[in-house]
């Protein structure tokens, strides 16, 4: 990772558990921006007719598969995370800076992780920014979420409308991501004829309750379908108090796949993916569900010593990486065995 990206990791990981203050300091206005056009290519991050860095494979000069059964809809996280004076609480669909950020992080190294599974889409999104989440101003923070949940509602129905054509479909997120994937699988999927096309969810990094759907329940095992898949990663022997616990909340062990909450060593872990994209890390994180949340160990990898917060939200995927990659595939295979 160059000095630029290692910078936005160290600086998110500060932020997740410090940054309160910043971001947006005036009232939400709503300007009637005009919806996107997702036929433009450049509106997405991540689509199957360009080359982008989804399509990247860590330490390989290879291009994923072609002509893949299934696709991935992937909803990146927050990383419009900017400080200043007069911020909007969305920012601009076109906003280079921004979108070379998204590029080069979330695509490369959350989005890739799905590549051998399916098609990759991922749609830029007029995300809330990353203040939306602790602000005092809720009213505002409340409308800028649901101007970002229209802007992905608008892109997963321009994706059902050219390009599924009744394919699998897997929905993966990862935080703000996971903010609108929960209410984007109730509005598309839940006891809807499509959910019998759903692969399986990824809601990954934002509390999900076991309970959130009406008829999609949660994955039990390495080849469930239909179901949904989430977990929220802290340093082992740390639970947060200032966000939802407890055995309401749906997690799933990245090692097993399971809901059990037994111990799983690093042994069975893949490979992480962490600061060195080009170098996978197998056997650094082991994992266990506790009371709500995934516990892990702190890695070993160059510069972790910096690594002092105890909320491993940032690495949720990277971390579980190659896990993630081989069970998507798995999933996907056995729907189609399903099918036939």
């Amino acid at each position: 990772m160059n000095k630029y990206l290692l910078f936005v990791f160290l600086f998110l990981i500060i932020c997740l558990s410090s940054c309160k203050s910043y971001g947006p300091t005036t009232t939400f206005e709503n300007t009637a921006p005009e919806a996107i056009d997702y036929g433009n290519l450049a509106h997405w991050a991540a689509h199957p007719d360009k080359r982008d860095n989804s399509d990247l494979i860590p330490g390989s000069d290879a291009a994923p598969a072609l002509n893949l059964a299934a696709d991935v809809f992937f909803i990146h996280p927050t990383i419009y995370n900017n400080k200043g004076k007069n911020l909007a609480w969305n920012p601009s669909i076109s906003d280079s800076v921004l979108n070379n950020r998204v590029d080069n992080s979330t695509i490369k190294f959350q989005a890739s992780a799905f590549n051998a599974a399916g098609r990759v889409f991922a749609p830029r999104y007029r995300q809330a920014h990353l203040v939306s989440y602790t602000t005092d101003d809720k009213a505002s923070a409340k409308k800028a979420f649901a101007l970002a949940y229209s802007d992905v509602k608008n892109a997963f129905e321009h994706y059902l409308k050219y390009y599924n054509n009744g394919r699998p479909i897997i929905i993966a997120s990862h935080s703000q991501g996971t903010t609108h994937g929960g209410p984007l699988i109730k509005e598309f999927f839940d006891g809807t004829p499509l959910q019998q096309q759903l692969v399986a969810a990824y809601l990954i990094g934002i509390p999900v309750p076991k309970n959130y759907f009406e008829r999609i329940w949660p994955c039990e095992d390495p080849e469930g379908l239909n179901c949904t898949i989430s977990w929220r990663t802290f340093k082992r022997g740390y639970i947060p108090d200032d966000r939802p616990i407890g055995d309401d909340i749906l997690v799933t062990n990245p090692l097993n796949w399971t809901l059990d909450t037994t111990y799983v060593s690093k042994v069975r872990n893949k490979g992480a993916v962490l600061r060195n994209f080009d170098k996978v890390l197998p056997r650094r994180v082991d994992a266990q569900i506790h009371n709500g949340v995934l516990w892990a160990n702190k890695p070993r990898f160059p510069w972790s010593f910096l690594l002092r917060t105890k909320n491993y939200h940032i690495a949720d995927i990277n971390f579980y990486y190659m896990n993630i990659k081989l069970n998507a595939k798995r999933r996907v295979d056995k729907w189609l065995e399903a099918r036939n």
